[in-house]
């Protein structure tokens, strides 16, 4: 049996933004971060990863007029402003930073913590799990962490072939030292073009002196979904997260463990920060046949309901979901259907509650985006599951220890409910 225990949290990274809301997942040094620990140690920092990690998304653009009471309304500001550039030590003051701080303020002030500002490059970098690739080396890392960590070379990419493993700490980044720089602000420094080269200086534990490495930057395909067959003729298929290409690898992994007879199939949604609201709808018609998969109510009192598409792959398989405090937005979404319709068991911890839908508006100028929150949604039963989650059917938790094991306790409570 193989032993599943690399937890991909697709999300943003940079700045504030995963201050959460993703995930939320293939980042080496882009846009995902991966943790390779207990998941009963993630709440410890999902809390803060998870508020800006991938929600479900819907993307849109436009723009608006000043109105007409704005002069008299932020006459403090333009006042306060003044006072900066006359006033603060340090000039020239930074225009733009200021002006990015000053919507960054703006949109606290609503004490949402899914709606926020991203600046141009944490827009860029929150859109990579979505889209699917990025340019850099390729390795899960860690950047909760004082220096930033490899927690694992993504295979084939360039920081496998380079030599890099778990554990390697960042310590200069083309020469330049980045002790006691933010870990997210060190991974802007080794993004870049494909066919460009970057020197990493690493500090690993065991050796006496720091370790060189020039690594050639290449495109990095995200994974979505990753599928095998386990002992007993049990399906594993998990989704790293909800992106444009997600139901139709699903959809290829399913046709292909079905070409032999299954005894069940496993879901694995742990550290599954979400994606795009319909990419969820998909997924979960491909388990529930029929009937509300969730409902979006809006702050005028209207709602929109989704129903299953119908034409599901494995509609008749008996099924377990795996879940933690990690599966957040969409991943909830699918797996709050499977349970309200008996579809299938969940398996692990809590979710992490997040039940809401924001919109990513980009900004005229190629200046980020704003996202806000533009409804709450409620699972077939009703259930509004924000700041408390999914309760498994069955909570199984995952230790340091099972890791430092090589075991997966809830991987394997779920083949012992499916051979049972």
């Amino acid at each position: 049996m193989t032993s599943k225990v690399k937890v991909v949290l697709l999300g943003l990274f940079i700045g504030s933004f995963l201050s959460v809301s993703i995930f939320a997942s293939g980042l080496g040094f882009g846009a995902v971060i991966g943790q390779m620990i207990g998941y009963d140690l993630l709440p410890a920092w999902l809390e803060d990863t998870l508020q800006q990690s991938l929600p479900v998304v819907e993307t849109k653009t436009y723009s608006s007029e000043p109105p007409e009471s704005s002069d008299e309304l932020f006459a403090p500001f333009w006042q306060a402003w003044d006072i900066v550039h006359e006033e603060y030590v340090d000039q020239p003051v930074d225009d733009v930073a200021l002006m990015r701080g000053a919507i960054s303020g703006a949109l606290d002030a609503l004490g949402d913590p899914h709606t926020s500002y991203m600046d141009p490059i944490t827009f860029q970098q929150s859109n990579i799990p979505l889209q699917g690739s990025y340019e850099g080396i390729g390795a899960w890392v860690d950047t909760n962490t004082e220096l930033l960590t490899i927690v694992s070379p993504m295979p084939g990419s360039p920081a496998e072939e380079a030599g890099l493993q778990p554990g390697d700490e960042v310590v200069a980044v083309d020469g330049e030292d980045v002790t006691g720089i933010d870990a997210n602000i060190v991974i802007r420094s080794v993004l870049g073009p494909a066919g460009t080269t970057v020197h990493l200086t690493i500090r690993r534990e065991g050796e006496t002196e720091l370790l060189e490495f020039e690594i050639i930057r290449a495109e990095i395909l995200v994974p979505s979904v990753t599928s095998e067959m386990l002992e007993g003729d049990i399906g594993y298929i998990q989704l790293f997260n909800f992106a444009n290409v997600t139901s139709d690898d699903l959809r290829s992994a399913i046709r292909e463990l079905r070409q032999t007879e299954l005894n069940g199939l496993i879901l694995d949604l742990r550290g599954n920060g979400g994606g795009f609201l319909l990419t969820a709808i998909e997924v979960a018609s491909e388990f529930v046949e029929d009937g509300a998969i969730m409902t979006e109510r809006f702050g005028d009192g209207s709602e929109e309901i989704y129903e299953s598409l119908g034409d599901g792959l494995a509609t008749d398989l008996p099924l377990i979901v795996l879940v933690n405090g990690g599966s957040a937005s969409a991943s909830e979404i699918v797996a709050g259907a499977i349970q309200d319709y008996g579809r299938g068991l969940l398996v692990g911890e809590t979710t992490f509650g997040k039940g809401s839908v924001q919109n990513w508006v980009a900004l005229q100028g190629e200046e980020g985006a704003v996202r806000v929150t533009v409804a709450r949604w409620y699972t077939p039963n009703g259930r509004q599951i924000a700041g408390e989650g999914l309760e498994p059917d069955y909570d199984v938790s995952y230790t340091e220890e099972d890791f430092e094991a090589g075991n997966d306790p809830q991987l394997e409570k779920a083949i012992e409910l499916l051979t049972e």
